[in-house]
């Protein structure tokens, strides 16, 4: 019967049909990964794709501006920052007389679908081009320049949009192409300053791009516990140079020996009024006498790699949008395909558009409340914990509660655990509770490694993580909650982290101890936890393997985009990567969709040596054209005989005379690192609103002087569902789990994997039932605000 339902998109032919693709206004890494994927999907299913070349400008003047892909000529493209296709300002589109030469240059070419890339300008654009298309036909019917036939034939331009702007301004989703990996470069940058900030104790203040949208200063605020944050919309209030001046010699004060400022570019106060860099530094060397330095980051945000977070959204949307025209029929309006949570919808393109510019309406006359709804919920959340965390008040203003809350690492680490910690210690201690924080985690609860933390403390330590289960030290462990009188926990890791809530459950009734709410953050690079889609440390993890250095040699240290493109300058080279994750394939999936893999082999989908012959011959005829370079990923424990050697050797010795392998086990270099912008972001956000649901049940479980909570809903796990973050009783996920491989018995991500194929040409089977119906943004937000 679930098959029966399943809706699979070999029903969707794109025989006869043309494709444009084109880039328009400002460029965001990204882009690159977007294109590609709609011109090998477009090809994919039977249709003709198009490069528009220079944008809206390209489509006006013609000529070889317009050109048809190949699968090949999208090759190597998925790494490379900016757009290859370019990108211009069009002032010809913008007048009838170059919309007409436009739309003749696409009947021409038997172009009726449209996928453009860019902001809410370009997208307005293309809208009112598909709205004036039949008019724009019947001219040149009239001045003779086509025939009425070819009129008829082209009667209807449909028009999906995907949102390639790195400041996050357009209202519908929850994230645009290009906004993550300009976060990357911001925090490249602020993680450098730091060091050279605390050799010297000085205040930088740094200008990050966002003209009218604050997204990325806020949330690069939140990435690196900047002092202080200045955006468009959430002017400060009179009197906030006092209060600034004043937090920043409070943190001097608790030894903190730098101060970092982040301002939008378009800051302004309640006036209306420009707040300025050098107008922050000014104020700061005259109230305190810090010395200040100020930093314009520029055009460095739109350049460099595109982070994995924004090849795989582009990847998705790309598919997603190509399925749209597909789709499409005369009626349907114009689209945009955006992300909401973890899954892809589409949006009536006007609708986001008018939403956008209302928000502008609303900062203009001064309803910034209304402007930041107005963003969105990932805007709005972002705010809402930044302002949890940025609490000016003293402790002895603090409110005060009875309450002790310990807060602990398990298992392996993870990207982003401290980000996690600290983000919880300070909303605990801002909501009044006690907080501790447990060193090396069950097996030195069992020891008494419990300390006190304050809101002053810092965090650019790690907080170790033991890999022992509770079970092992119950008693002691017990013992350590009477001590310090703790009457809640919260438990950040991965699968051991899970089954240690799962043993802290089953063991309440024997020690009521443990009947008190608990909570667990998941952690773990595997992304193998039950009961979420994402888990803190996967998305570094990810980057790793498309940034990591691989070691081939003495002098030979490259990273993987720059292997891939090495290989196009030499011979023909094969790349066998073993990743981890135990038995569950998530990196090597996604980090095959991220990375433009040919192949990649995980323990849920098994295979045999058949398999693997018929994906070196598929590797080898690719190879004899003009691509030059391939990517193999195997999970650790994808198999137990066809090891990465065995693959390896296989690869070599079946590509003899076409192309040679060198192969690389990337090993713990995946754990390690700097937390990437979306692990750091990831772990503060879901540590405040988990601290906040422990407020809220210990609240609700105190009785007669003590909390006592042995209900199912009193142990979950937060994890990301799809739209919303859910929290979930651990004894339910426990049905949903598989024990003997430490993976859930069902995994979104594997749905991704026919796209992986699809993109490396292979032939397969892609089930879009889960693609979006045009959903309106309106509906969205009233359903889903109030779920994350």
């Amino acid at each position: 019967i679930m098959q029966d339902t399943k809706k699979f998109f070999e029903n969707l032919s794109g025989a006869g049909k043309s494709i444009g693709v084109l880039t328009s206004g400002g460029d965001a890494q990204g882009m690159n990964a977007a294109v590609r994927a709609v011109v090998r999907m477009g090809i994919y299913v039977g249709a003709k794709v198009y490069f528009i070349h220079e944008g809206y400008q390209g489509m006006v003047d013609g000529g070889d501006n317009i050109k048809e892909a190949s699968w090949e000529s999208v090759s190597s493209m998925l790494q490379v920052g900016g757009t290859v296709i370019g990108s211009a300002r069009c002032k010809d589109f913008r007048t009838h007389e170059g919309r007409l030469r436009a739309a003749l240059n696409l009947v021409q070419r038997g172009i009726t679908n449209l996928c453009v890339i860019g902001g809410d300008g370009s997208l307005t654009g293309a809208n009112l081009f598909r709205e004036e298309w039949s008019g724009l036909l019947d001219e040149l019917v009239q001045s003779g320049q086509i025939s009425e036939e070819a009129a008829q034939t082209h009667s209807a331009l449909h028009i999906v949009g995907m949102v390639g702007s790195i400041d996050n301004d357009f209202c519908g989703t929850d994230m645009t192409i290009g906004t993550d990996s300009a976060l990357h470069r911001i925090i490249e940058v602020v993680d450098a300053i730091m060091t050279t900030a605390q050799s010297h104790q000085r205040t930088f203040v740094l200008e990050v791009m966002g003209r009218h949208c604050g997204y990325l200063a806020l949330v690069s605020a939140l990435a690196c516990g900047a002092d202080w944050v200045l955006i468009p919309e959430m002017p400060p209030k009179d009197g906030w140079e006092e209060q600034m001046c004043h937090k920043l010699s409070e943190n001097r004060a608790d030894k903190k020996r730098l101060n970092i400022i982040i301002v939008a570019e378009g800051a302004i106060d309640q006036n209306n009024k420009p707040i300025t860099t050098e107008l922050i530094k000014d104020l700061v060397v005259r109230c305190l006498g810090f010395d200040t330095r100020v930093t314009i980051l520029g055009h460095v945000q739109r350049g460099g790699t595109p982070s994995a977070f924004d090849r795989i959204l582009a990847s998705r949307m790309g598919v997603e949008a190509v399925l749209a025209l597909l789709e499409a029929s005369p009626g349907t309006p114009a689209c945009v395909v955006s992300l909401c949570g973890n899954q892809a919808v589409r949006l009536p393109l006007m609708e986001c558009v008018q939403m956008t510019q209302e928000v502008q309406k609303a900062m203009d006359e001064k309803r910034f409340e209304e402007a930041v709804k107005l963003r969105g919920r990932s805007f709005e959340n972002n705010l809402n914990t930044y302002k949890l965390l940025s609490h000016h008040k003293i402790d002895a203003e603090l409110p005060r509660s009875s309450f002790n809350v310990a807060v602990l690492n398990v298992g392996a680490p993870a990207a982003g655990m401290n980000a996690a910690v600290r983000s919880a210690v300070r909303v605990g201690i801002t909501e009044g509770h006690t907080l501790f924080a447990v060193n090396d985690g069950f097996e030195g609860f069992s020891k008494g490694q419990v300390m006190q933390r304050k809101l002053t403390d810092h965090y650019d330590f790690f907080w170790y993580s033991f890999r022992t289960l509770p079970a092992k030290h119950i008693d002691k462990i017990a013992e350590q909650m009477r001590i310090h009188n703790i009457n809640a926990l919260l438990v950040i890791g991965g699968f051991e982290a899970f089954e240690s809530l799962l043993q802290l459950v089953d063991a309440r009734s024997r020690y009521e101890e443990f009947c008190v709410p608990m909570c667990m953050l998941p952690a773990t690079i595997s992304n193998n936890v039950s009961g979420t889609d994402l888990s803190i440390g996967t998305d570094t993890s990810l980057n790793a393997i498309v940034e990591v250095r691989l070691n081939f040699g003495p002098c030979f240290m490259l990273t993987c985009d720059r292997i891939k493109q090495s290989a196009s300058g030499t011979k023909r080279r094969v790349f066998i990567i073993e990743t981890m994750g135990g038995y569950c394939g998530y990196l090597a999936t996604v980090g095959g969709l991220a990375a433009g893999a040919d192949a990649a082999y995980i323990y849920e989908e098994p295979f045999d040596i058949r398999d693997l012959q018929s994906n070196v011959e598929h590797l080898t005829e690719k190879m004899k054209t003009s691509i030059q370079r391939g990517l193999v990923l195997r999970n650790e424990n994808c198999s137990e005989n066809y090891t990465t050697d065995f693959i390896y050797q296989l690869y070599s010795e079946e590509g003899k005379g076409v192309f040679d392998c060198r192969k690389n086990v990337l090993g713990h270099m995946q754990q390690g690192g700097a937390p990437s912008p979306f692990d750091r972001n990831f772990g503060t956000k879901i540590a405040a609103k988990a601290m906040q649901w422990i407020s809220k049940k210990l609240k609700e479980f105190y009785r007669k002087g003590r909390v006592f909570a042995n209900t199912e809903d009193s142990a979950c796990l937060l994890g990301m569902r799809r739209r919303a973050l859910v929290f979930q009783p651990v004894i339910q996920l426990k049905d949903e789990t598989d024990f003997v491989h430490r993976i859930p018995k069902e995994q979104w991500w594997l749905r991704l994997r026919p796209l992986m194929k699809i993109l490396a040409k292979y032939k397969t089977s892609y089930d879009v039932s889960d693609s979006g119906q045009l959903e309106h943004i309106v509906r969205l937000r009233a359903k889903d605000i109030s779920a994350i």
